[in-house]
C-alpha cells in the first residue's frame, strides 16, 4: 500500500441479505475491484464497510456492482442520517408485518381444508375429497396462491442465488416449496383426467405453512437487525447541542457545529463541556464516567484537559477548544463503535454452508433418477414421480428450522434468567469464548464510593469523627462528599450545623463547625494548614494500597481520624470469577483507575490478569490484541467508555444497570446486573449450540436416508417405490423431531457456583 496515497473509507447499507451466503458474495464481489483494499459486509448492520482508492474507483462503481450482484446499495451512511435508517427499518418491518398476517389469512383455511379431509374435521360436503375431488383441489390451489404472492421474495432471490452459483437459505425454501406446488399441480391434472385417487398427493399445505413460518422468522429478524444504529444514535445525543462562546468580554451561545478551534468556551457548573479542551481559568470536578467509566469525578485546573460530553459537576471554567467535530474524544469513540460492528464477521450458519453443496446435489440426483427411469422405462409420469419424490422428501423444512428453532427457545430460557440475548449470532458465538474480559467499575464493583473504613484518634469515637465529617462535606457537591454524608445518615447521626464553607482546589475543603474548623482532604491540605500527622501516615498508605482513597479529618486543627472511601466490590463478583475459571475460561480486568487500585481490586476477587490506566480507545485496542494472539474474547462492561471494547469483542456483554449506550452496543444484556449470569450465558449457548447440532444431524438424516428411497434404489432391485405421500410425511416427522428437540432447552438450569 502506497504510504502517500489517501485511502477513502465508506460505510454503504445493502437492502437483500438475508444469510451469511449473501454477505460474502458481496464481499467477494467488491474485493475483486480494482482499487478496494479493503471490504467487510455486516449481515447483522447490514451494511458494507469498504476501504478504497478514489483516485481508481469511484463510490458509483461499487455501488453498481453491489447491484449487478442482485442486492440494493442505499444511500451512503452519514451522521444525520440515522433517523433516515430506523425510519426505513420501521417501514421494512410494517411491510414484513403486513406479508405475514396476509399469508396467515389463506394458510389458515388451507391447513384445515386438507388436514381436515385426512383426519376426519368438520368440512361441507361440497368441500371434501370424495364428493367434490376437483373442487378440493382447486380450492386448496386458490388458497396457495395468495401465500407463494406474499412470500416472493424467497423466489426470486432463492432461484437466481441458485442460477449464479450461490445458493442460500432462500434457495431452499424456494426449491422445496416449488417441488411441492409442481407436484400438487399435477396431481390437479391427474384428478381432472378421472384420476381421483391423486387428491390423496396434493402438498400445498405444505408450501403455504413454511412461507407463512419463515414469513414470521423473517419480521423477528428484521426487528431484530433495526436497533443496530441505535447505540451510535445516544452516543451522538450526549454531546450538547451549543456551546457558550466567550468573544470580546461577550457570550455567544452558537451551534455546536460553529465552534472552531481556539475558541474560548465557558461551562458553568452542571452543564456539559461541548468540545474537547484545555481549561484557561477555573478549577472544578468533571464527571468523566461517560468516557473512563470510573465513578468518581476528576478534579480539573488551569492546564489540564477537558472532554466533549464529559459533565462540569462544581465549579465555572473557561477553556480552550483544542478538538472540535469527528476529532473529539466522543467522536472518536463513535468512529470506534461504527468501525468494531463493521469488522465483526457474521457467522454462517451450518445451514447456510452446507445448502451450498445441498441444494445443487439433491436437484443433480432428482434429475439424474428421473433420466435414468425415463430410459429405463420410457414412462414419463412415472420418471416425473420419481423426480418430484426426491425433491419433495428432500424439502428442506427440518433444516430451516434446525437452528431458528432451538435459537427462539434458547434466547427464552435466557430472559427466564434475566439474560437478554440479542441476536442467534451472540448465542452461536458465546460456546466459543475462551477469553472473559471484565471492565472494574460498575461491573466487578457497585461503581458508587461508599465509606469503608472509619478510623478514628486523638479521643474521638467513630460516631463523633463521621458526624464532623458529613457536617463538613453537606455542602459540598463532591461524590466522596457525598459518600460521607450518605454513610452518617444511614447510622440516623444528627449534623451540626457548619458555616463558612471553602473549597480547596485540589486539596479538600474547610468549614467552621461549633467555632472550630474542620478540615477534610488528602495529605496535602493537612501539610498545608500545618495539622501534624504520625503514625496515621501508615495507616492511610495501607488504605491506598488496598484501593481505597484515605480522606484525613482534622478539628481545630488537630487530626481527628481517617475515613477510607471506595468503589466496593459487588457481592457475587467473586463466586462469579470462580465459576468462570472453573468452566477453563480465562478471566481477565481492564480500568482506566490507576494500577494501585486495580491490583488490590484484582486481588479481591482472585482475578491474575489486569490492564489499568486504560483509556476508552486502548479498551478496544486490548481486545483486537487478544483476538490476534487466537482467542475468542467476551467482554462485559457498563460504560460508554465500554462501547467500543463491547462492539469489538467476539461478544459483548452488558450490565443491566449501566449506561443504554453500553447495553446497545452489547450482544448479551444482564439485566439483574449479576456477574453469575456471565457464566449461565455462556453455559446456555454451550447447550443451544449442542441442540443445533443435533437437530442438524436429524434434519440431515431424514433427508439423505429418504433420497435414495426415493429416487428407486430398493424398487430397481424389486422393492418398494417411495410414494410422494410418504416422502412428504418424512419431511414432516423430520420437521416435529426437531421442534420436539429444541423445546428439551426448556429443561437446562445453570450450574452452581464453585
Amino acid at each position: 500500500m502506497n504510504e502517500n496515497t489517501t485511502y477513502q473509507e465508506v460505510t454503504i447499507p445493502i437492502a437483500g441479505m438475508t444469510c451469511a451466503a449473501c454477505s460474502s458474495r458481496i464481499e467477494r464481489v467488491l474485493g475483486r475491484l480494482e482499487g478496494v483494499t479493503s471490504v467487510a459486509v455486516n449481515l447483522a448492520a447490514e451494511k458494507a464497510y469498504v476501504t478504497y482508492n478514489p483516485a481508481i474507483t469511484r463510490l458509483s462503481l461499487l455501488k453498481q456492482a453491489i447491484s449487478k450482484a442482485g442486492y440494493t446499495p442505499l444511500e451512503v451512511d452519514r451522521v444525520d442520517q440515522v433517523d433516515t435508517d430506523r425510519e426505513r427499518k420501521e417501514q421494512e418491518i410494517t411491510i414484513l408485518w403486513r406479508k405475514f398476517s396476509f399469508a396467515a389469512i389463506f394458510t389458515l383455511p388451507l391447513f384445515y381444508l386438507a388436514m381436515g379431509d385426512m383426519l376426519g374435521w368438520p368440512l361441507p360436503p361440497s368441500l371434501t375429497s370424495m364428493a367434490n375431488p376437483t373442487g378440493f383441489a382447486l380450492l386448496q390451489l386458490a388458497l396457495t396462491i395468495p401465500v407463494l404472492i406474499a412470500g416472493y421474495k424467497f423466489y426470486t432471490i432463492g432461484f437466481r442465488t441458485l442460477l449464479q452459483g450461490n445458493p442460500n437459505m432462500d434457495s431452499l425454501i424456494a426449491v422445496g416449496t416449488s417441488a411441492a406446488v409442481i407436484y400438487s399441480i399435477s396431481s390437479i391434472y391427474r384428478i381432472t383426467q378421472g384420476d381421483h385417487s391423486a387428491h390423496h398427493e396434493l402438498y400445498f399445505e405444505t408450501a403455504g405453512v413454511i412461507i407463512t413460518l419463515i414469513l414470521f422468522g423473517k419480521t423477528l429478524e428484521t426487528i431484530s437487525k433495526g436497533r443496530t444504529s441505535e447505540a451510535i444514535k445516544k452516543l451522538m445525543g450526549l454531546a450538547p447541542k451549543t456551546a457558550t462562546v466567550v468573544h470580546e468580554g461577550n457570550e455567544i451561545e452558537l451551534p455546536i457545529e460553529e465552534v472552531a478551534v481556539g475558541d474560548v468556551i465557558l461551562v458553568r457548573p452542571g452543564e456539559k463541556i461541548p468540545v474537547d479542551g484545555i481549561i484557561l481559568e477555573g478549577f472544578t470536578a468533571v464527571d468523566e464516567a461517560m468516557l473512563t467509566g470510573e465513578s468518581i469525578p476528576v478534579d480539573k485546573k488551569t492546564g489540564d484537559a477537558v472532554f466533549a460530553a464529559s459533565i462540569n459537576t462544581t465549579g465555572a471554567v473557561t477553556f480552550t477548544a483544542t478538538k472540535v467535530g469527528a476529532d473529539t474524544t466522543l467522536a472518536q469513540i463513535i468512529k470506534l463503535v461504527e468501525h468494531a460492528q463493521g469488522s465483526k464477521a457474521p457467522i454462517a450458519a451450518l445451514a447456510d454452508i452446507v445448502s451450498g453443496y445441498f441444494v445443487p446435489a439433491v436437484c443433480g440426483i432428482a434429475l439424474a433418477a428421473a433420466l435414468a427411469w425415463y430410459i429405463g422405462t420410457s414412462d414419463i409420469s412415472f420418471a416425473l414421480t420419481i423426480f418430484i419424490s426426491v425433491l419433495v422428501i428432500a424439502c428442506p423444512c427440518a433444516l430451516g428450522l434446525a437452528t431458528p428453532t432451538a435459537i427462539m427457545v434458547g434466547t427464552g430460557k435466557g430472559a427466564e434468567h434475566g439474560i437478554l440475548i440479542k441476536s442467534g449470532i451472540a448465542l452461536e458465538t458465546a460456546y466459543k469464548v475462551q477469553v472473559v474480559v471484565l471492565d472494574k467499575t460498575g461491573t466487578i464493583t457497585a461503581g458508587k464510593p461508599e465509606v469503608t473504613d472509619i478510623i478514628p484518634c486523638g479521643g474521638y469515637d467513630e460516631k463523633d469523627l463521621l458526624r464532623l465529617a458529613a457536617s463538613a462535606e453537606k455542602g459540598s457537591e463532591h461524590p466522596l462528599g457525598a459518600a460521607v454524608v450518605r454513610a452518617a445518615t444511614e447510622q440516623g447521626l444528627e449534623l451540626p450545623e457548619a458555616t463558612g464553607f471553602s473549597a480547596v482546589p485540589g486539596m479538600g475543603l474547610q468549614v467552621t463547625v461549633a467555632g472550630e474548623t474542620v478540615l477534610i482532604g488528602n495529605i496535602k491540605l493537612m501539610k498545608d494548614r500545618g495539622v501534624v500527622i504520625g503514625a496515621e501516615l501508615s495507616i492511610a498508605d495501607a488504605l491506598a494500597d488496598q484501593g481505597k482513597t484515605p480522606v484525613f479529618v482534622a478539628y481545630g486543627n488537630n487530626l481527628i481520624g481517617i475515613l477510607a472511601i471506595a468503589d466496593v466490590v459487588k457481592p457475587s463478583s467473586y463466586a462469579a470469577i470462580r465459576q468462570m475459571q472453573s468452566m477453563g475460561l480465562k478471566v481477565a480486568m481492564i480500568t482506566g483507575d490507576n494500577t494501585k487500585t486495580a491490583a488490590a481490586i484484582a486481588s479481591q476477587v482472585g482475578i491474575d490478569s489486569f490492564y489499568a490506566e486504560v483509556m476508552p480507545q486502548d479498551k478496544a485496542s486490548k481486545v483486537v490484541a487478544l483476538q490476534q494472539e487466537g482467542y475468542c474474547v467476551a467482554m462485559v462492561g457498563d460504560g460508554i467508555n465500554d462501547a467500543p471494547a463491547l462492539a469489538q469483542a467476539d461478544v459483548g456483554i452488558a450490565i443491566g444497570s449501566g449506561t443504554d449506550v453500553a447495553m446497545e452496543s452489547a450482544d448479551i444484556v444482564l439485566m439483574r446486573s449479576d456477574l453469575l449470569d456471565v457464566a449461565t450465558a455462556i453455559q446456555l449457548s454451550k447447550k443451544t449450540i449442542s441442540n443445533i447440532k443435533q437437530n442438524l444431524f436429524w434434519a440431515f438424516a431424514y433427508n439423505t436416508a429418504g433420497i435414495p428411497l426415493a429416487a428407486g434404489v430398493l424398487h430397481l432391485f424389486g422393492g418398494p417405490l417411495l410414494n410422494p405421500m410418504f416422502a412428504a410425511a418424512a419431511m414432516s416427522l423430520s420437521s416435529v423431531s426437531v421442534v420436539s428437540n429444541a423445546l428439551r432447552l426448556r429443561l437446562f438450569k445453570p450450574a452452581t457456583g464453585q
